[in-house]
This record gives C-alpha cells, structure tokens and sequence, in this order.
C-alpha cells in the first residue's frame, strides 16, 4: 500500500509541486515548508549562548532585558527573509510556526529559557489582525513554546492604538511611532513572572521596548526576549 502512496504522491507533486518557502525549490516527499538544504544553510547567531551580544546591547540604557536573542539574521535576499516575507505577507503562517519550532529546539537545549516562566507574543492590533487572518507572533511563539514545553499567553499583553509600518522609518519614527501603544490587560496573571517576549524581526528594539517597558511596570516581572531575525538599522 505504501509503494501505491508513494506514487500516487508523486503524481500529486508533478500536477501541484510542494515549493520550499526559503528558496523555491521543490520539496522532497519527507520535507515539509522548509528544504533540507535551507533548515541546514540559514545562518545561526547562536546569540541565545552569548549574554553581551549585539542584540541585547541594543537595549543597554533603554529598558532592563533579562536576555535577548535571535535565531538569524534578516539580510536582502537571505532564506530567512524569505520566509519571514512569505509568512507575513503571503499567509503561510505554518511557516512561523515551523521556524519557531526549530528555534525552540535550539534555545531548550541552552540556558536562555532557564527560569522563563511564559511566552508573550508581541501583539497586532485587532484590525490589523483581522485584516492579516493573524499574528505572526503567536504563530512563531507556538513552535517556541511546543519545542520547549513553555506556555504562551496571548491576553495579557494586548495593543490598543494602531500604528503604521515600521518598515523604511528612521530610528527615531520607529520609536515614536510605538510609544505607548501597548498595555498589560490583567497585571494578576503575569505578576512575578519571567516572560518570553517573541517577534519575528528585530531592527531598532523599539517595539519591543515599547512592549517591555509596559510589562516591567508590574510587580516583579522579568523579561527577557527572542525573535526570528534581526535586520540591523
């Protein structure tokens, strides 16, 4: 039966071929999103080993981050912008799971989650959600969180002013443009606790420092923070 499944698989490919997200190129039958060869060449910081890397510098004299980390690096062209752009923009939020997922196996076998308590996904806007179908945030947290065994909380954390695109602004416009947008919904559910704060690409830090800045307003909250990419500004 499985010598049957396995063609009737491969006619199925040849009429509606299963394309990598990272590099277009075609899946093999025991490949799923993401191609061997991409799941091996995309670059790793390894940041989440490193407590002084360039990511948690970013926030050095901004908000006190526990913790900050990467998995890779969001370069013009790179596999992992091609995936983040074929995730956010294309509707392929398996995708974001999928490379959670595999980040997650990465930081479970590492200190960096050691002593997290929850993950906390940057939130969308309600519109904004609505319009997209979802957060990418809570796509990627999810693969985090089933690597590593970590809860996600999707409420507690909650925007409440819309804001435009930080793409193309300058360092300035992306702090501005995120300044006390966010609030904590219920300060009970997250007090002393050390949270996971998760989004997909990090430039200037400034989302996240908006995010973190309401968090550690509640008593004896931690918060450390690990996102898919990080595009120097």
């Amino acid at each position: 039966m499985s010598y049957i499944y396995d063609l009737w698989d491969d006619f199925i490919s040849l009429l509606f071929p299963r394309l990598c997200y990272g590099c277009g190129n075609h899946l093999m039958r025991n490949e799923n999103l993401i191609c061997t060869e991409c799941y091996v060449t995309i670059p790793r910081t390894n940041f989440h080993t490193l407590n002084d890397n360039p990511v948690s510098q970013i926030f050095w004299g901004r908000c006190i981050i526990e913790r900050a980390a990467v998995f890779s690096y969001y370069n013009k062209g790179s596999r992992i912008r091609n995936l983040i752009h074929n995730m956010k923009y294309k509707g392929i939020k398996e995708v974001g799971y999928e490379l959670g997922r595999i980040y997650g196996n990465s930081l479970k076998g590492s200190d960096f989650i050691v002593g997290v308590d929850v993950i906390i996904p940057v939130p969308l806007h309600p519109s904004k959600k609505r319009m997209r179908g979802f957060n990418q945030s809570e796509c990627i947290s999810s693969g985090i969180a089933d690597a590593t065994g970590l809860a996600v909380d999707n409420v507690s954390l909650a925007r409440i002013t819309g804001s435009s695109t930080q793409t193309k602004r300058s360092r300035y416009d992306r702090w501005t443009n995120v300044e006390g947008i966010f609030t904590v919904t219920d300060p009970g559910l997250i007090k002393g606790k050390h949270i996971l704060l998760v989004d997909d690409v990090i430039t200037t830090g400034a989302t996240i420092e908006s995010c973190a800045g309401e968090l550690l307003k509640m008593e004896g909250v931690k918060v450390s923070v690990a996102a898919l990419a990080y595009a120097p500004a």
